[in-house]
């Protein structure tokens, strides 16, 4: 039995008629797919998912990519263009009640009645829906569906690049127009100005005569497992759709979704987010950006990712560093060093545990545990070994792996200096010179 990870775009033809469900097969795990139209003609396919450990991520920008059968005749639902929040509370409203804040003024802790409304509100006016149109040799054969936030008033769309970007073969992309519909009711024709397919990152840019809302960002690292989150967005084009939950986990790794490639983290959230979020922002209770919609586990309730706004905001600023090229609009890369080495965070109950298995695991209290040297890599070739304890990179003592990324940073062909330990606390300096890490993965 497996679960499956989907990428939030979603997918559709202009017609009409359309009447979906989607259900948890009871025996099995399976997952059903019904659709049908308005001739009653019906069809189901049951897909049986294999082992757990075998999640897939499937892009859902074409149908072909799904694990159940799509007739592309009933696709396409007319987005909706209102958006309707509670009014702010009167003054005889008491503000303990309301849960509002005044800027400046310490936040309440408490959640009161307005609160998830009031930090919809904030946001709402600054959340975009995307329409891209697909097709082969000029003919249209669907829409891809998607959401954004506008990050500026100058018309920067923060969304995911799966939304935006017809990724051929991973490595060349095509350049496609978004339709951009904001909450107003407003439309523009928008532009991709760059790309990251590794974070699933993407900035558009339209042009507006007045000033346009905007979203302000909040700070992801100071989240909580058990803090209220909103998502926000145009699930299957219904557009300023708001749904609320709460923080499952602050950072996710990549390898515990299946996800291959190099090592990402990622926003878990029990929100309901469905095709068409991808790209939406993931909210605070104070009206704040802490993520972008990604990913939501199918064959599982409650099950949904977006990626940090900390790590959006690194990203965001390699594209600044690599500007694009208005010519033809070829999306700037953000290069990334690899070392090719596994590793693992130390605590003391990791180590005593692995003293006691082994005595002659090194003397730590804490670092960076390396399991495994990729051979022929920069770390191979430095003369990294299988059970070195990363203590100091780049002259820093280190605890986190996080910290040897931030050192990096994109220092490609620039030598490192590592002081790792070894089995029976021998001290061993090495020079590491990092590689550019391959696109394609």
């Amino acid at each position: 039995m497996s679960y499956f990870l989907t990428r939030l775009a979603h997918s559709g033809c202009a017609r009409s008629s359309l009447i979906r469900a989607i259900a948890i097969a009871a025996t099995g795990s399976g997952l059903l797919y019904f659709n049908g139209d308005a001739n009653l003609r019906a069809s189901a396919t049951v897909h049986i998912p294999e082992r757990l450990r075998d999640w897939r991520l499937l892009c859902e920008l074409y149908p072909r990519n799904l694990p159940f059968s799509l007739d592309h005749g009933l696709s396409g639902i007319i987005p909706l263009y209102s958006y309707k929040v509670s009014p702010a509370p009167s003054s005889d409203v008491p503000k303990e009640a309301s849960g509002v804040v005044d800027d400046g003024a310490k936040p309440c802790d408490c959640l009161g009645r307005d609160t998830i409304a009031n930090a919809a509100a904030k946001v709402g006016p600054a959340v975009v829906n995307l329409s891209i149109s697909q097709g082969v040799y000029g003919m249209t054969t669907g829409k891809s569906i998607g959401s954004g936030t506008l990050i500026d008033k100058d018309g920067t769309i923060l969304t995911c690049a799966h939304v935006v970007v017809d990724f051929q073969g991973l490595r060349s992309s095509s350049i496609r127009k978004v339709d951009v519909t904001l909450q107003d009711g407003r439309t523009f024709e928008g532009r991709v100005v760059n790309a990251d397919l590794h974070s699933d990152i993407a900035l558009v840019k339209i042009n507006s005569k007045t000033p346009l809302p905007a979203a302000k960002f909040g700070c992801s690292s100071n989240l909580r497992p058990g803090e209220w989150v909103l998502a926000m967005g145009c699930p299957l084009s219904l557009q300023n759709t708001v749904t609320a939950g709460i923080v499952s986990c602050v950072d996710r790794k990549s390898s515990d979704l299946g996800l291959g490639g190099m090592r990402r983290e990622y926003l878990q959230t029990d929100c309901a987010v469905n095709r068409g979020n991808s790209g939406g922002p993931l909210v605070n209770i104070d009206g704040e950006v802490v993520g972008v919609n990604s990913m939501k586990m199918i064959a599982a309730d409650g099950l949904s990712f977006a990626v940090p706004i900390d790590s959006v905001c690194k990203i965001i600023e390699h594209f600044k560093k690599s500007g694009t090229n208005k010519i033809t609009l070829l999306y700037r890369r953000v290069v990334r060093p690899w070392l090719g080495l596994k590793m693992i965070d130390l605590n003391e109950m990791i180590i005593a545990q692995l003293k006691e298995r082994d005595p002659s695991f090194p003397n730590v209290s804490k670092g960076i545990l390396v399991p495994m040297v990729t051979p022929g890599s920069p770390g191979d070739r430095a003369g990294f070994r299988p059970g070195d304890v990363v203590i100091q990179f780049d002259g820093k003592p280190v605890e986190r792996i996080k910290e040897v990324v931030e050192i990096m940073e994109d220092r490609v062909g620039t030598p490192i200096e590592v002081l790792v330990k070894r089995a029976r606390d021998k001290v061993a300096k090495l020079t590491v010179i990092p590689e550019e890490s391959n696109p394609d993965l």
